[in-house]
């Protein structure tokens, strides 16, 4: 489930370039390869239309840094694998993934029950009751049904975790010396608003449900899914119409504010869990935030996490979601370290001016987490998942980005 907050306020200060459509990644369509020499490019395929130069691949890589993979199993998980990689993968293929297939289903479906059952004689919080897809949630519900809901999602969570084997989850509360002296000249209560993370995964997801059990922003059609639907309406997401311009972007904005800010001021109101650089990346980088998460002008709890690895990333950046899925399931051990920070407690001067608020908390994460800010964003994401696919007009994409 992948979440992405829009900046539905302020306008960004440089015009992005117009984004390339990107097409569907499968085993049929040309693509760039990473290998032992990090730079070659996969010549297998025989139907490919592209023709990409070193040169070209070189500079791709540079301006994309953020979305590029550095594992053993190269650009868009089609590398050349070791030997022994191959080895591993086909005793995992027959013996790992099958297990945590059933697994992981079990878990979903158990969920998906308890969800169905709690909700079964309530009515969902509208927060738009004219219209047929308006938000919707259980996330307001209270009694012991929501206290069910929130105990068993946060438990079968961490068990998702492990079955996808993350055995141990490594978290550190970090006080930075400059966050210190704000809490002691601040007099805010200590509750945020909302969680601010960094995008890395959807397996952020699952550790966010495991730790707080926040709302998140999510895609219309998740609401639709079987299963899952039920339980992002538990979850009290906030739904929006992605590459949406009408005016129902403007209502989700306030819907997020409103949202946010109600969490600050009770304590019995589910929290936001947002993630404004709107999309994900390699783990590596921090993009540029998107203000909409800071228009209510509350606190907000910082979050970084990071997935070491030997063999595969975890990060869902240049990879299909299916091909990354089969590729996790077959390692027999996944790593997740978390850096929770303390409740950041905006300035007078921040709440005036939420690109600063924003622009202060990106700098203090990327401190945090030793992340290297990027200024690239979902849209070059866009361009360089259509030169991975084969578009011809990588070479105009490359001399128009240093226009």
């Amino acid at each position: 489930m992948e979440t992405e907050l829009k900046d539905l306020k302020s306008q960004p200060s440089q015009q992005p370039p117009p984004p390339l459509q990107p097409t569907v990644t499968n085993d049929d369509v040309p693509l760039l390869k990473n290998s032992e020499t990090h730079h070659s490019r996969n010549s297998s395929n025989s139907n490919s239309n592209s023709n990409v130069s070193g040169d070209n691949l070189d500079e791709l890589e540079k301006k994309f840094a953020a979305y590029v993979r550095h594992d053993v199993y190269g650009t868009m998980g089609r590398g050349e694998l070791p030997l022994g990689e191959k080895f591993l993968l086909g005793i995992a293929l027959v013996t790992l993934v099958p297990v945590r297939v059933v697994l992981a289903t079990t878990l979903l479906v158990l969920y998906y029950l308890i969800c169905r059952i709690c909700t079964l004689f309530s009515a969902p919080n509208r927060e738009e009751e004219e219209e047929e897809d308006g938000q919707e949630d259980y996330a307001h519900m209270g009694g012991w049904k929501r206290t069910v809901i929130v105990q068993c999602g946060r438990s079968l969570s961490r068990a998702m975790l492990f079955v996808f084997g993350f055995y141990w989850i490594k978290e550190t509360y970090r006080i930075p010396d400059s966050t210190a002296q704000r809490k002691e000249e601040s007099e805010e209560p200590e509750r945020p608003g909302a969680i601010i993370s960094n995008h890395v995964s959807y397996l952020d997801i699952l550790y966010h449900m495991h730790s707080s059990f926040p709302s998140f922003v999510a895609k219309r059609s998740v609401g639709k899914l079987p299963l899952v639907g039920i339980i992002s309406k538990c979850l009290g997401c906030v739904y929006v119409q992605r590459e949406s311009k009408s005016s129902d972007f403007k209502g989700v904005s306030g819907v997020v504010t409103e949202r946010v800010r109600e969490a600050y001021q009770n304590k019995f109101a589910p929290m936001m869990m947002l993630f404004p650089e709107g999309t994900t990346t390699n783990g590596d980088y921090l993009l540029p935030f998107k203000t909409g998460a800071f228009l209510s002008t509350v606190p907000v709890r910082p979050v970084i996490l990071r997935y070491p690895y030997r063999r595969f990333s975890p990060a869902w950046d240049s990879i299909s979601g299916v091909r990354h899925v089969i590729y996790l399931l077959c390692q027999f051990v996944n790593h997740l370290e978390v850096v929770r920070l303390p409740i950041y407690c905006p300035s007078q001067q921040e709440k005036d001016d939420p690109k600063l608020y924003a622009s202060n908390v990106r700098r203090l994460m990327a401190s945090e987490g030793n992340l290297i800010m990027s200024d690239i964003g979902l849209p070059e994401k866009r361009v360089y998942h259509a030169a991975l696919n084969g578009n011809n007009s990588l070479p105009s994409v490359l001399h128009r980005k240093d226009d």
